[in-house]
């Protein structure tokens, strides 16, 4: 069962100086995290539902199953990118592990 790990990033302070520390940073260093299958990351840019635009970014982390993301999160490579995202989340953000249908 693939599983994928969700990140709901909020709104930063700076969104300029955050996005190019998570696009020059951040995301280079999940691409290096093992057993990574896939990775996704956007900009939210509106509210369809013509609400408040909470979250700033998401990010998608694919893997083959729950085991694997546990390996991942557990290797250097995972707890370096979990370091830097404890720098640079804003206060709310959030991450969740889905399965995939």
């Amino acid at each position: 069962m693939t599983v994928k790990l969700v990140v709901l990033y909020t709104q930063p302070d700076d969104a300029d100086a955050f996005d190019r520390h998570y696009l020059g940073v951040h995301g280079p260093l999940v691409d290096k995290i093992p057993g990574l299958e896939r990775f996704e990351s956007a900009r939210i840019v509106a509210a369809a539902d013509g609400g408040e635009t909470t979250y700033h970014r998401i990010a998608e982390l694919y893997f083959t199953d729950q085991a694997a993301l546990q390996a991942a999160l557990g290797s250097d490579e995972g707890k370096s990118t979990a370091g830097d995202y404890q720098q640079i989340a804003p206060p709310g953000s959030r991450m969740f592990v889905a399965s995939v249908d």
